[in-house]
């Protein structure tokens, strides 16, 4: 006995679904249980991006409409591409601002990248 189309569509959203959700409880424990600006900012911009861009990706698989499909597409390659800048970008201010990294960091790398851009 084969499975049917809709089988497969179901199996491929719950798989998404299922995905999603861990990835954006991974962001969540993570935005709760890190040290710092900077490491929650992490967690947000990465495990919360893949989560939410898998549940877009579920809700257009399960229209079974090409269009909103493809609006999913678009929507999850925007979440890839511009999330993970825009944290760049907050982090890179946060720390011109003055915010501290925590005591279990090992180094910070930004004063090192400064002090080589100014001998150019």
């Amino acid at each position: 006995m084969s499975a049917g189309p809709d089988m497969l569509v179901a199996s491929a959203v719950s798989a998404l679904l299922v995905a999603g959700s861990i990835f954006s409880l991974l962001a969540a424990l993570g935005l709760l249980r890190f040290p710092d600006l900077y490491t929650r900012m992490h967690a947000a911009s990465k495990a919360g991006t893949i989560g939410s861009g898998l549940l877009l990706l579920a809700a257009g698989l399960h229209a079974l409409d090409i269009a909103i499909l493809l609006r999913a597409l678009a929507g999850f390659a925007f979440f890839v591409l511009t999330a993970p800048v825009s944290a760049h970008l907050l982090a890179k201010a946060a720390h011109q601002a003055g915010y501290r990294l925590t005591n279990l960091s090992v180094t910070d790398q930004l004063p090192l990248a400064k002090q080589k851009s100014d001998r150019l």
